[in-house]
């Protein structure tokens, strides 16, 4: 596709050099290079929802809807369901599959994402929310980001529910949550739910003349550069994940860092 760049890095200063001019850009980090650019809702439904695309609205509106009428048991600001991104990001901070992708405006904070767990490629898409904030599709120049924001009231359900149109908006809820804010985080919302960003990305093409995405492969060979630079910028579980949660996430890799002293005392005490 024309609007998608890709650069495959083998050495984490490569990755380093190559972010700097997209100041401004939103990234996301996936752990296997080959996954495409999918919602937790689209790959739930593509899994499990053997039927036409055309009904997944009815299954998403179901969805919605049994959350917003037994959230409010567990939540101390009913007010909050009544927000649409809000109750989207509420669901999807919860582990409910919902059309928002994660994104972060920072590209180390993509990259840990991508690398912390991998044994082989994994990937950092790059988006150009610069371009994308004033483009709008070819089939309708009118629908620019303002106009299909999904925080203004009957928005959602204009734009977005019915699965109908090669949409995409970014953006933030009117009010955070804490992991939002430690991942420095936005959400990108798609149009359509069969289709991956990438592909709902090519109804932007007339409207912007530079790529909209890019792709950085990484090789598994600099996991453990980039792993160790992330952690020297504090880009951990535990900043990321600000509770218990993150805490013992943060563990996995402790195991596999050693610092010389720790192995100066270890042998020392060994030969003792």
């Amino acid at each position: 596709m024309d609007n998608i760049r890709v650069i495959h890095v083998t050495r984490w200063e490569d990755f380093v050099n190559g972010i700097e001019d997209q100041e401004g850009w939103a990234f996301r980090g996936l752990a296997d290079a080959r996954w495409p650019l999918f919602s937790s809702l689209s790959r739930r439904l593509h899994a499990f929802s053997h039927d036409d695309p055309s009904l997944w609205p009815l299954r998403e509106e179901r969805a919605w809807r049994v959350f917003r009428r037994k959230a409010h048991i567990f939540v101390q600001d009913a007010a909050t369901l009544d927000d649409t991104l809000r109750c989207l990001a509420l669901m999807q901070h919860h582990g409910a599959p919902t059309r928002l992708l994660d994104f972060t405006k920072s590209p180390f904070v993509a990259a840990f994402f991508a690398l912390e767990a991998t044994t082989g490629e994994s990937a950092v898409y790059g988006l150009n929310t610069p371009a994308l904030w004033s483009a709008s599709p070819d089939f309708d120049p009118a629908l620019r980001r303002d106009e299909i924001d999904p925080r203004v009231p009957g928005n959602f359900e204009r734009f977005f529910l019915h699965n109908r149109q090669k949409l995409v908006w970014f953006g933030e809820p009117a009010e955070m949550d804490h992991r939002l804010v430690a991942q420095s985080g936005l959400f990108v919302m798609p149009g359509v739910l069969d289709l991956p960003l990438e592909e709902i990305l090519t109804a932007y093409a007339a409207s912007v003349a530079q790529p909209l995405l890019v792709k950085y492969v990484f090789s598994p060979d600099i996991r453990r550069q980039a792993m160790a630079a992330l952690y020297r910028m504090n880009v951990t579980s535990s900043s990321l994940f600000p509770d218990l949660e993150g805490l013992s996430g943060s563990i996995a890799y402790e195991l596999e860092v050693i610092w010389p002293r720790l192995i100066e005392d270890f042998r020392a005490r060994q030969t003792a």
